[in-house]
C-alpha cells in the first residue's frame, strides 16, 4: 500500500500544482471579464461556456473516462495489442462524433439561444463555440490516453495550464483595447485551437505505443468493449454536467443574467476546495484499475482511506477561510458588487468540503467496472437537482441554487460510498482524519468568535488566518496522534526528491503516529 499510495501521491502532486496554476489563470480570466464587462455579459459568457462544455463531453461519448480505465486495465493484464486498438478506436470515434455535433450545434444556434434562453445575444457565442467542440473533444481524449499510462503531465500542461493561459493572453488585449464583447468568444476559440495543435504534436512523439489510425474503428472486440463500457460513462458525464450547470441555466431562465453572474462568482471560488481531489483523480483511477486487474483489494481499501485524509488535510484551511470570510474574498476577487453572493459561497463551500470527506468514490467505482451503477445513481441525483432548483430558485434566488447543488452533491457521494463499501469494504473516514478535524474546527471557530467581536476582517488578514488554521490542524494532528505510516513514507519521498534532511521532523512525527 505504501508504494502505490506514494505513486498516486507523486502523480497527484504534479496535477495539484497544475490544477492550482489552472485555477489561478481561470480565475484571472473570469475576473477580467467580470471587471471590464457587465454582470449580464458575464452571465451570457457563463451560459455559452456551459453549452460548449456539455456539447464537447457529449461528443466524447464517455471515451475520456472509458479509455483511461480500459488502457490501465489492459496494461494490468499485459495485453499490449489491445492497448493499441483502444487508442486508435477512441481517437477515430471521438473525432467523428465531435464533428457531427459541431454541425448540429451551429445549425441549432438560433433555437438554443431564442427558444431555450429567450435571448438572441447567445446566437453568436453558440455558433463560435460550435467550432470548439472537435478541438476540446480531441484534447479530452488525448490526455485521457496518457492517463491510462499513469502519465498526468499532458493533462496538466495542455488541458489545464496552456488552455487557460492562452485564454488570458487573448483576453488582455481585448479588454485593454475596449473591443466588442463578441471578441471574448473568438479569444476562447483561439485558446482551444492553440492548445489542441500543440497537444497533437506532443502526442505524435510521446505516446508510449505505436498507433495506426487507418484500421476500422469497429473491427475488433476491444473497440466494442470500449464503447459498451464508455457509453454508460457518457451518461454519468452528461448527468454530472446537468448537476453542475443546472443552477446556472435555471437561474438564467427563472431569474436573469445578473443572478447568473453573481452565482458564477461564488461557485468557482467554492469549487477551489475540490481542486486537490480533482488532481488526485487524474492518477488515482488508472492506478486503482490496474490494482483491480491484479486482484489487490486490500491495497484499494488502504489507498482510498489515506488519500481521502490527505485531500481533506490540504483543503480544510481553504474551506474555513471561504466559509468564515466570504464577503472579503468575493470583493477582492470580483469587486464590491459581488458581496451579495456571500451566503451562496458559504453554502457551496460546505458542499464541496463534504465531497472531499467522502473521498474519490466515483473514480473507485469506475476503476472496478461499475459504470452502469454510476449512471443510474447519477440520473437519480440529476432529477433531484432539477426538482430542488425549480422549487428553491424562485423564492431564494442564488442561495436556493446553492442549497440545491449541495443537496445533490452530497446525495450522489453518499450513494456511491455505500455501494463502494458493499463491494470492497473501502471507507473514506478514518479516526486519524476525524480526530484532528473535529479538534481543529472547534479551535478555529473559537478564535473566529473572539476576533470577530473585536474587529472586522481586512484583506491583508486572510493569509494570516489561513496560516493560523493550517497550524491549528497540524497541532490537532500531533496532539491526537493521528499520523499514519503512509504520512511518514510521504515525507521520505519528499526528502529524496528535494535532497533535504527531514530526519528530525520524521522522528518527531513518529512519536505522534
Amino acid at each position: 500500500m505504501d508504494e502505490s499510495a506514494l505513486r498516486i501521491g507523486r502523480g497527484a502532486a504534479i496535477a495539484l500544482v497544475g490544477s492550482l496554476a489552472s485555477l489561478i489563470l481561470a480565475f484571472a480570466a473570469r475576473a477580467l471579464i467580470a471587471r471590464y464587462w457587465s454582470t449580464a455579459d458575464y452571465g451570457v459568457f457563463s451560459v455559452a461556456l456551459a453549452v460548449l462544455n456539455i456539447s464537447a463531453l457529449v461528443a466524447g461519448l464517455g471515451l475520456p473516462l472509458g479509455v483511461t480505465r480500459s488502457i490501465a486495465f489492459a496494461r494490468g493484464r499485459g495485453k499490449d495489442a489491445e492497448v493499441r486498438n483502444l487508442i486508435s478506436a477512441s481517437i477515430r470515434i471521438g473525432l467523428a462524433a465531435s464533428v457531427l455535433l459541431c454541425v448540429v450545434l451551429f445549425l441549432a444556434s438560433d433555437a438554443i439561444a431564442v427558444g431555450l434562453f429567450h435571448d438572441d445575444n447567445l446566437v453568436l457565442p453558440v455558433r463560435v463555440f460550435a467550432f470548439g467542440i472537435p478541438l476540446l473533444t480531441t484534447i479530452y481524449i488525448l490526455v485521457s490516453v496518457f492517463r491510462g499510462f499513469n502519465d498526468v503531465k499532458p493533462t496538466v500542461y495542455f488541458r489545464d495550464v496552456l488552455r487557460n493561459a492562452l485564454l488570458l493572453i487573448a483576453l488582455l488585449p481585448i479588454a485593454l483595447l475596449g473591443l466588442s464583447f463578441d471578441w471574448v468568444f473568438y479569444g476562447l476559440l483561439a485558446s482551444l485551437g492553440g492548445s489542441c495543435i500543440l497537444l497533437v504534436a506532443y502526442s505524435c512523439r510521446r505516446v508510449p505505443v505505436r498507433v495506426w489510425l487507418g484500421s476500422l474503428a469497429g473491427a475488433n472486440p476491444a473497440t466494442r468493449g470500449l464503447l459498451l463500457f464508455s457509453l454508460p460513462l457518457l451518461g454519468v458525464t452528461v448527468l454530472h454536467l446537468v448537476i453542475g450547470w443546472t443552477d446556472t441555466l435555471m437561474l438564467g431562465s427563472l431569474k436573469g443574467w445578473p443572478d447568473v453572474g453573481m452565482y458564477n462568482a461564488a461557485f468557482p471560488l467554492a469549487h477551489f476546495i475540490s481542486f486537490p481531489l480533482g488532481a488526485l483523480l487524474l492518477i488515482y483511477m488508472p492506478v486503482t484499475a490496474g490494482q483491480f486487474a491484479r486482484g489487490l483489494l486490500p491495497e484499494i481499501r488502504g489507498n482510498f482511506s489515506i488519500l481521502t485524509k490527505w485531500v481533506c488535510s490540504i483543503t480544510l484551511p481553504v474551506f474555513l477561510v471561504l466559509f468564515l470570510f466570504p464577503e472579503t474574498v468575493l470583493s477582492f476577487m470580483f469587486g464590491l458588487g459581488y458581496g451579495p453572493a456571500a451566503n451562496a459561497l458559504r453554502i457551496l463551500s460546505i458542499g464541496f468540503m463534504l465531497n472531499n470527506f467522502l473521498g474519490p468514490n466515483g473514480s473507485a467505482l469506475t476503476a472496478i467496472g461499475r459504470a452502469r451503477f454510476l449512471m443510474w445513481a447519477t440520473l437519480a441525483t440529476a432529477a433531484l437537482n432539477i426538482g430542488l432548483n425549480a422549487a428553491l430558485i424562485p423564492p431564494l434566488g442564488i442561495e436556493g441554487a446553492a442549497i440545491a447543488s449541495v443537496a445533490s452533491v452530497s446525495s450522489i457521494n453518499l450513494i456511491r460510498c455505500v455501494r463502494l463499501y458493499s463491494l470492497t469494504k473501502a471507507q473514506p473516514i478514518s479516526m486519524n482524519l476525524a480526530k484532528p478535524t473535529l479538534a481543529s474546527v472547534a479551535l478555529v471557530f473559537l478564535v473566529h468568535f473572539i476576533v470577530s467581536s473585536l474587529t472586522d476582517a481586512a484583506l491583508w488578514m486572510l493569509p494570516l488566518f489561513f496560516l493560523l488554521y493550517t497550524g491549528a490542524y497540524l497541532l490537532a494532528t500531533l496532539l491526537t496522534k493521528s499520523f499514519d505510516r503512509e504520512d511518514l513514507a510521504l515525507l521520505d519521498a519528499i526528502e529524496q526528491r528535494l535532497g533535504v534532511d527531514l530526519g528530525s521532523l520524521k522522528r518527531l512525527l513518529g512519536r505522534f503516529s
